[in-house]
C-alpha cells in the first residue's frame, strides 16, 4: 500500500479526475489532500491554481477548503482531507474544529504564511490540532541566507516559517501536537554546514552534525515529509548517507510528492531499502498517525495491506 500524505487538488491544470488518474498510474492508493490559504498580502500568482476563485483584486487565495471538501465527496475512500485556517485571522483554532466535526478534516495543513511558526497565534492553533489528535503539515523556507561574497546572511523576501529553531520553539510548545517538517528550509538542515551554505537547495555531500538528526531524535512529535524537490534533494546529494537516514529514522518519515509523477519513488526504489522501513515509509506511519483518531473513522480501508 501507497499513502501519499502531501498533495494538493485543482491547481497545475488537474482536478480531482486528473488527481486520481495520476495516483492510478503510480500505484498511490490514498493521499492526503492538503488546503493552502494564501493572504492577499502573500500573493504569488494565480495561473497554477484554480481560476475560479480568484479575488476581485487579482490575487488568489491559494487552495480553499471547498475544493478539498469537492474531491473528498467526489472520491471518498481515496482522500483523507486536510485544512489550515490563516491564524492571522481571529477563531482560527475554532474554524479549525468546526471543519474536523462538519466536514471530516483530520490533517491540519498546510501550514504556509510569512510568520514565524512559533507565533501565538499559530501555537493556539496547533494546540487544538493536537487536541483533536491532527497532524500539522509545516512548510519552512529560511528568511535568511549565507551570501559567501558579503560574509553575511542576507534577507530571503520570500521565506515561510522561519528557521528550524522556530519550528522547534513550536514543538516544545506544543508536546501533545505531531508535526511534519516540509520543503526547502527543513530539508537543508539534514547537514550540518547548513547555515553556511548559500544555496536555497544546497547540494553536495551531507555534512555530519545536521540539526535535523538532532531534532527527530530529541522530539518524537517531529516527522518528516518527503514531499516536493526539497526531500528528494537532501536524499539526492548523498545516497549512501540518505541510506543510513531513511533507515535510522524510518519510523518518522512519509512518503509524500506534493506534486505528480514518480521521481521520489524511483529514488527510494534504487536504494535497496529493507522491507520493513519502505513498508513505514510508504504507508505505515502515515496509517499510524491516522489511527489516532479520538472519534470514529473508517479506518478499517486505511489499515489494509
Amino acid at each position: 500500500m501507497i499513502i501519499d500524505t502531501h498533495q494538493h487538488v485543482f491547481w497545475y491544470g488537474k482536478d480531482d479526475k486528473g488527481l486520481i488518474a495520476d495516483m492510478d498510474e503510480q500505484g498511490i492508493d490514498l493521499c492526503w489532500l492538503l488546503t493552502w490559504d494564501i493572504p492577499p498580502s502573500e500573493d504569488v500568482g494565480w495561473h497554477v491554481f484554480n481560476s475560479v476563485h480568484v479575488r476581485p483584486d487579482g490575487t488568489h487565495p491559494g487552495l480553499p477548503l471547498c475544493d478539498v471538501i469537492t474531491a473528498k465527496q467526489h472520491y471518498p475512500d481515496r482522500f483523507i482531507i486536510g485544512y489550515c485556517p490563516n491564524p492571522i485571522i481571529k477563531g482560527a483554532a475554532e474554524r479549525f474544529e468546526k471543519a474536523y466535526h462538519m466536514h471530516g478534516i483530520r490533517v491540519c495543513g498546510e501550514w504556509k504564511l510569512r510568520m514565524l511558526v512559533d507565533d501565538p497565534r499559530s501555537i493556539e492553533l496547533f494546540r487544538k490540532a493536537g487536541e483533536l489528535k491532527c497532524p500539522v503539515v509545516i512548510h519552512l523556507d529560511v528568511p535568511y541566507l549565507f551570501d559567501v561574497e558579503k560574509g553575511e546572511m542576507v534577507y530571503q523576501p520570500n521565506w515561510y516559517g522561519g528557521t528550524i529553531d522556530n519550528l522547534e520553539r513550536a514543538m516544545q510548545l506544543c508536546p501533545k501536537t505531531i508535526f511534519l517538517g516540509h520543503a526547502a528550509g527543513f530539508w537543508r538542515e539534514i547537514s550540518g554546514d547548513a547555515d553556511k551554505d548559500p544555496c536555497f537547495t544546497p547540494t553536495g555531500p551531507v555534512v555530519d552534525g545536521g540539526r535535523l538528526a538532532r531534532l527527530l531524535e530529541d522530539y518524537s512529535n517531529l516527522y518528516g515529509d518527503l514531499s516536493a524537490g526539497s526531500a528528494l534533494n537532501a536524499l539526492l546529494r548523498d545516497s549512501k548517507y540518505a541510506k543510513k537516514f531513511l533507515c535510522k529514522f524510518a519510523d518518522r518519515l512519509c512518503f509524500a510528492r506534493d506534486y505528480f509523477g514518480s521521481e521520489l519513488h524511483t529514488f527510494l526504489q534504487s536504494l535497496d531499502l529493507p522491507e520493513d522501513v519502505q513498508k513505514k515509509i510508504y504507508s505505515g506511519n502515515a496509517q499510524r498517525l491516522m489511527a489516532q483518531e479520538p472519534i470514529d473513522l473508517e479506518l478499517p480501508s486505511l489499515i489494509a495491506t
